[in-house]
């Protein structure tokens, strides 16, 4: 998997707030001697602060910029992709610069994707719960999706690599992630310390002066803390370097991370609550979205009103222990409103 001493990272997404916060472990990893680093971002400024404070190999680019992406990947043992899990081209072209990888050394470069539980998405609209839940120790199950759900067109490319024996891919499938990140990457303001949907629900609410919900509120989602999906990462590609030949790949190499579910009408409670007590509304109860409310704050999408169940026995079976709980979940709500208010604008959702 290595070429001399040295295992040579690519990684995408690193100023990000999944990126970063496996970044920053992989920085304190036990075997950080053994690792080369290198990742892309827009910003000359963050990259010298990545090369001169924290001895990574930050290259200015794009991921627009294909043959860039191509020539790092080409280079790499392991590629852990946390960027934008619906940017086709970039994935290919990632997917073409490890199969020159592969046919220069005779090795398979290890593929870590970033993918998400929004595959799952339905059309419940906030109407009702499902009891549909997707367990990534039963991979065939995600066969029934169709290509058109969210994520899924990226997802085929690379389980279809993985087929043709070129790479071995690993699909991660992280939930509602929350919390704001404290990592030394986000105290250096490089990497982005908070997450998007209940950060986007919060920008919403506090516009409208009341906390909101699409519909009823009654869909469920599962959750899990920024520091555990980030655990999660270190863990499968730990596990991977300790026995690459035991562990699911490709097809049925999916590793979920969840540890609680909650529906959105929860959220939208304990952020009434919140913005009550910061004396933002004057009422705690949650009311509905209008669909002027959905086209001005989401585009016009209701995602904030879908279902999607999951179980992590794969993640869990190679001994990720999540701590943080539906009860931290809920109690994370109201120090991100008071992030939202202190920073008006300023908190980048993406």
């Amino acid at each position: 998997m290595s070429q001399g001493n040295k295992i040579r990272f690519f990684i995408t997404g690193a100023t990000g707030y999944i990126g970063g916060g496996v970044l920053a472990r992989l920085l304190q990893h036990p075997q950080r001697a053994n690792f080369e680093l290198t990742v892309i971002l827009r910003s000359a400024e963050k990259a010298e602060k990545l090369r001169t404070s924290f001895g990574v190999d930050a290259v200015v680019g794009s991921f627009a910029d294909l043959a860039l992406m191509e020539r790092l990947a080409e280079k790499a043992d392991v590629i852990l992709s946390m960027a934008d899990a619906d940017d086709l081209p970039a994935a290919q072209a990632m997917l073409r610069g490890m199969k020159k990888h592969f046919e220069q050394t005779g090795v398979q470069p290890i593929f870590i994707h970033t993918s998400g539980t929004g595959v799952l998405s339905d059309t419940a609209s906030g109407m009702y719960a499902t009891d549909e839940i997707y367990s990534d120790m039963n991979p065939n199950k995600f066969d029934s999706l169709p290509p058109t759900q969210i994520h899924r067109h990226v997802d085929l490319e690379v389980i279809e690599a993985d087929r043709q024996g070129y790479l071995k891919l690993y699909l991660v499938y992280p939930v509602t992630i929350y919390g704001i990140a404290d990592h030394a990457l986000a105290k250096a303001g490089i990497a982005n310390p908070h997450s998007i949907q209940i950060p986007a629900l919060i920008q919403a609410s506090l516009s409208r002066g009341q906390a909101g919900m699409v519909g009823l509120g009654r869909n469920i989602w599962h959750n899990v803390h920024i520091d555990d999906i980030a655990d999660l990462y270190i863990v499968l590609y730990d596990a991977i370097a300790a026995n690459p030949n035991a562990l699911a790949h490709g097809h049925d190499g999916i590793y979920i991370g969840e540890n609680g579910e909650h529906t959105m009408y929860e959220v939208g409670k304990a952020l009434g609550q919140a913005m009550v007590e910061l004396g933002k509304a004057t009422n705690p109860e949650p009311t509905t979205f209008t669909k002027a409310d959905i086209d001005k704050y989401f585009g016009g999408s209701d995602y904030l009103g879908v279902n999607s169940r999951v179980k992590s026995e794969r993640s869990r079976s190679l001994g990720w222990k999540p701590k943080k709980t539906k009860a931290d979940f809920l109690a994370s709500i109201k120090p991100e409103v008071e992030a939202l208010i202190a920073k008006p604008g300023q908190i980048q959702l993406k």
